[in-house]
């Protein structure tokens, strides 16, 4: 799948599934910038993309403002002349129960989960219609499909991606531009790796044995790693998904969780 000249966006491309999915896509030959709200720092930076052998550029971006994306963009299609692929990634997650649940955890993961990556969405579409190619991918979840007690704004926000992607391939079917969604299950990500150690602050079992739980919620008894929802990623942005659009594609391992 050479994407050589192609040009991405990958929005929460320093960690986790977006910067396995930049890596991934680099290896394809596209040109990659990376958008995160810590790419300001230049040491952070350059320290995660040498660790990590990803030769793309970083910048600050907070898609909870429509000015920075729209600056950030902008900038992307001045310096490449266009903008061929955006992965959403950037995300956050914080629980709470619906009673007395705290308005900033509901507008932030609103906020950047769904209402950025529509900002994201609006400003690049632009671009991929007057090239008459586009390749759109979001990063959802099982959370999209299914409830979980205390994970409202989350599901939410997640859920809202659907519906979203829905109108935006509707809109860009004419123009060549698809947009479809992934939506992982427990991903081995600095993210689960914070929830595995609040539970072993919490409940004294080693390591292993909460790891092997998270693993134990679905039939494989395997997380999911980043480089699994890459791959995917990297075949949805190319020439051979042209006819792929307005689906979300669950990488569930078997379970609904």
């Amino acid at each position: 799948m050479t994407q050589d000249g192609k040009i991405a966006i990958v929005t929460g491309g320093l960690s986790g599934m977006g910067r396995a999915i930049a890596r991934r896509l680099t290896q394809d030959g596209v040109s990659v910038v990376i958008g995160a709200r810590r790419a300001n720092d230049e040491a952070y930076v350059r320290d995660i993309l040498d660790t990590h052998g990803i030769d793309a550029q970083a910048a600050a971006l907070d898609v909870r403002s429509s000015d920075s994306v729209n600056g950030f963009v902008a900038k992307v299609a001045e310096q490449y002349g266009k903008v061929d692929i955006l992965v959403n990634a950037a995300g956050v997650y914080e629980e709470s129960p619906v009673i007395d649940h705290p308005d900033k955890i509901w507008d932030d993961q609103i906020d950047t989960n769904l209402s950025g990556t529509f900002r994201m969405i609006r400003a690049v579409m632009p671009h991929m219609k007057a090239a008459r190619w586009g390749r759109i991918v979001n990063i959802a979840s099982v959370a999209a499909h299914n409830g979980m007690a205390n994970n409202a704004a989350y599901c939410a926000s997640k859920a809202g991606l659907l519906g979203l992607g829905r109108c935006v391939s509707l809109e860009g079917a004419a123009h060549g531009v698809t947009c479809a969604s992934i939506s992982p299950t427990w991903v081995e990500t600095e993210m689960l790796k914070q929830f595995i150690d609040a539970d072993i602050a919490a409940t004294g079992k080693s390591l292993e044995e909460v790891r092997a739980d998270y693993a134990a919620s679905n039939p494989q008894h395997q997380l999911v790693q980043p480089e699994e929802i890459a791959e995917l990623a990297a075949f949805l942005v190319s020439d051979a998904a042209r006819a792929i659009t307005m689906e979300d594609f669950q990488i569930n391992a078997g379970s609904l969780w």
